[in-house]
């Protein structure tokens, strides 16, 4: 970021590749790292206040930085490669159609979107299926422009955005979803998380949660990505998200983890990154824009060679609320 060292072919994928190779090797030689775990999860003691400023330390960032690399529906999440070629926006969409079907919707359903975003999700649920969705963020930013996205689509009367945190929300739902979200919440507040969506889900609802995860034990987290980009965020693994689960009285009824599709959609976000760069320079900085091809490369990297992937956490409060086998979810619309 201080622009001490460059990579000397200008690949700094490739340094991280290196680095990712040997870091497994380095973690279990370090000491201490029973309490570097204890003090990773203090730092996700994400009450209310907090939560609100750790999402505004991101996601308040200049809009325009968002809509430059982001695909024309701004879903700042992974894409769903369904084919390889894809471009993505149509992978952002596939995405969608596929939650969409995981939550097994009917016309007029009620659907709350946990962490909507710029409203990207919810656009697409309505228009597409015909249902009434709201929407709650913390982002001051991300709520202007999705409520200003929707009264230009019309679609106001089948979505109502508010900036709210989950634990404030009332009301029973059909549906409850959360895309990238979760891994904001921090493990000391997983307990409440799946009580929430328990109690704002109705009894023969569906929730689906999207989320980075990592395939390796639970662990830290990355300082550099904690201090920069997500401050009191962590990436779960699946044993401890489950285990809460066993807990909520949520029934899990599917486990899909996407390999690669992050990593797609991340070097597709580095391209759109590097072609407008020189704006970035001009208006955010050269140190920003070097902390943000860092961040990008980095996460790339992690999904590549660094164990993380992206789990899809279908649940219901009925074990026989969703048909028998998974085919419905790839069946042709």
């Amino acid at each position: 970021m201080d622009q001490g060292w460059e990579p000397a072919d200008g690949d700094l994928l490739r340094v991280l590749e290196v680095g990712l190779k040997f870091e497994d090797n380095l973690e279990h030689r370090m000491k201490g790292r029973r309490v570097r775990a204890l003090l990773a999860q203090m730092m996700e003691l994400n009450n209310p206040l907090a939560s609100q400023h750790n999402v505004e330390h991101h996601y308040n960032l200049d809009a325009d930085l968002y809509r430059r690399f982001l695909d024309e529906g701004m879903f700042y999440s992974c894409a769903y490669f369904a084919q390889p070629e894809l471009t993505l926006e149509a992978a952002q969409q596939a995405k969608c159609a596929l939650i969409a079907r995981k939550l097994d919707l009917k016309p007029g359903a009620r659907v709350l979107d946990i962490g909507c975003g710029w409203g990207g999700l919810a656009i697409h649920l309505a228009q597409h299926h015909g249902v009434h969705v709201t929407g709650i963020t913390l982002s001051s930013e991300q709520l202007a422009i999705a409520q200003e996205s929707i009264d230009t689509l019309g679609l106001a009367d089948r979505i109502a955005f508010r900036l709210e945190d989950y634990r404030n929300t009332e009301g029973a739902f059909d549906a409850v979803v959360s895309v990238g979200m979760f891994e904001h919440v921090g493990r000391p507040q997983y307990p409440t998380f799946f009580r929430r969506v328990h109690e704002l889900l109705k009894p023969d609802g569906t929730a689906l949660i999207h989320s980075i995860g990592r395939l390796s034990p639970p662990g830290t987290g990355n300082a550099w990505i904690r201090k920069y980009i997500f401050p009191g965020g962590y990436i779960p693994a699946a044993s401890e998200t489950l285990a809460v689960i066993e807990k909520s009285g949520l029934l899990l009824n599917d486990l899909e983890v996407w390999r690669l599709h992050y990593a797609q959609t991340l070097a597709h976000w580095t391209r759109r990154f590097q072609a407008e760069r020189q704006h970035f320079a001009d208006t955010l900085g050269e140190r920003f824009c070097r902390m943000w091809e860092f961040y990008l490369h980095a996460s790339e990297a992690s999904f590549r060679w660094g164990g993380l992937s992206v789990f899809h956490l279908q649940l219901t409060r009925q074990l026989e609320r969703l048909p028998l086998t998974r085919d419905y979810l790839y069946a042709p619309p």
